[in-house]
């Protein structure tokens, strides 16, 4: 982390927009609220309503549970040929931690009407980087589900993961630092250390909450984030 990063800390209650980048450009884009921010843990929540920025592939592949819709994202992401739609969050909400260097963001679903644990979610990316406003990142496709008793879980979207490997996006190097993120999440699930030391948290979106608003400069080009390979 930088020192300019260093000196960004956001205070809960505020607005931040998570951004994921390619070679410079907006993938995605959603506002969260900050729930905490240790310096090291940033903690933020999403729920039903919140607008954000999304590919329109990937947009329609959710719509239409179109396959052919996912694979050709990825092929636009390679390319960088995407368009980004508007995508409003529906039926969950989530609460993410994000943790300081970490190749991986660890998110929990909840059924957004009755509060009900769904799962834990671990999602591979690279590690985030503050900026003010917000964090950027880029998911890198591999997940990792697991039930909120922590008794069970399953791996997900292998095949985008494969794909990314095959069209170049994700390259040794990256593979090499999710393959070791990969050890250290199972590592942690099986001691029960980390952030699944205290099991699943009590949280629910407060009524009174105002939905995170999208700003209107939440598209424009970002930084790369290569300097992780240093």
């Amino acid at each position: 982390m930088t020192n300019r990063e260093q000196n960004i800390r956001f205070r809960p209650g505020t607005t931040v927009v998570r951004r994921d980048v390619h070679a410079g450009r907006v993938w995605t884009a959603k506002p969260h609220r900050v729930v905490a921010d240790t310096g090291h843990v940033l903690t933020l929540a999403c729920w039903l309503g919140i607008e954000g920025l999304a590919p329109t592939t990937w947009i329609e592949s959710l719509r239409t549970g179109s396959d052919a819709a996912r694979e050709q994202g990825l092929d636009h992401l390679a390319a960088g040929t995407w368009t980004l739609g508007p995508h409003r969050w529906e039926r969950t909400a989530v609460l993410a931690h994000y943790l300081a260097g970490e190749w991986f963001s660890l998110h929990c679903f909840q059924d957004a009407d009755s509060g009900d644990p769904i799962s834990w979610y671990v999602n591979f990316e690279m590690p985030y980087r503050r900026r003010p406003g917000g964090i950027d990142t880029m998911d890198l496709a591999l997940d990792l589900v697991v039930t909120p008793d922590l008794s069970g879980h399953r791996w997900k979207d292998r095949a985008e993961y494969g794909q990314l490997r095959r069209l170049g996006v994700v390259d040794d190097f990256l593979a090499r630092q999710v393959d070791a993120a990969c050890g250290r999440v199972l590592r942690m699930l099986d001691d029960r250390s980390g952030p699944f030391a205290t099991g699943w948290p009590a949280w629910t979106p407060q009524a009174a909450w105002p939905l995170p608003l999208l700003p209107g400069d939440a598209d424009q080009d970002a930084e790369l984030l290569g300097p992780y390979r240093l």
